[in-house]
C-alpha cells in the first residue's frame, strides 16, 4: 500500500515519464512539482524511489547526484489508474441520488397534473 507522499511522486513520474518510455529526471523537478504541504527533501526523495522501484511500481536505469533515468511501469500505471476510478465512482453515487430524487418530483408532479386534468375534464 503506497502512503501519500508515495502517490504524489508516482503521479509525478507517470505525467514526467509517458507510455511507459525512459526519461532523465533531475529531483528538483519532482520536489518542486509536489504540493507544499507534502514536499520532502532529497534523502526523502531518494527514500520514495526506492520504495518505488523495490515494489515494481517504476525502474531506475540510473541516479547520479539527484539526476535520474527512470520510467513508470505497468504496475505503477495500473495503482494510479485504479485509484482514478475509484474517485470517479465515489464522485458518482451522489448524482445518482440527484437524478433520483429528479425522477421521482417530475413523476409526482406529472401524475398530479394528470389526476388534476381528468378531475377537470369530468365535472365539464
Amino acid at each position: 500500500m503506497l502512503d501519500l507522499k508515495s502517490k504524489l511522486v508516482l503521479k509525478i513520474l507517470q505525467k514526467e515519464c509517458p507510455n511507459g518510455a525512459y526519461k532523465i529526471v533531475d529531483a528538483k523537478d519532482i520536489i518542486s512539482c509536489m504540493p507544499a504541504k507534502y514536499r520532502v527533501d532529497f534523502d526523502g526523495l531518494d527514500n520514495i524511489l526506492i520504495y518505488l522501484e523495490r515494489q515494481e511500481y517504476i525502474s531506475i536505469k540510473y541516479d547520479d547526484d539527484g539526476v535520474y533515468c527512470l520510467c513508470v511501469l505497468p504496475f505503477g500505471n495500473e495503482i494510479l489508474e485504479d485509484e482514478d476510478i475509484k474517485k470517479r465512482e465515489e464522485v458518482g453515487t451522489p448524482h445518482f441520488w440527484i437524478l433520483f430524487v429528479m425522477i421521482f418530483l417530475c413523476c409526482f408532479a406529472s401524475s398530479s397534473l394528470s389526476l388534476l386534468l381528468a378531475y377537470i375534464l369530468l365535472l365539464h
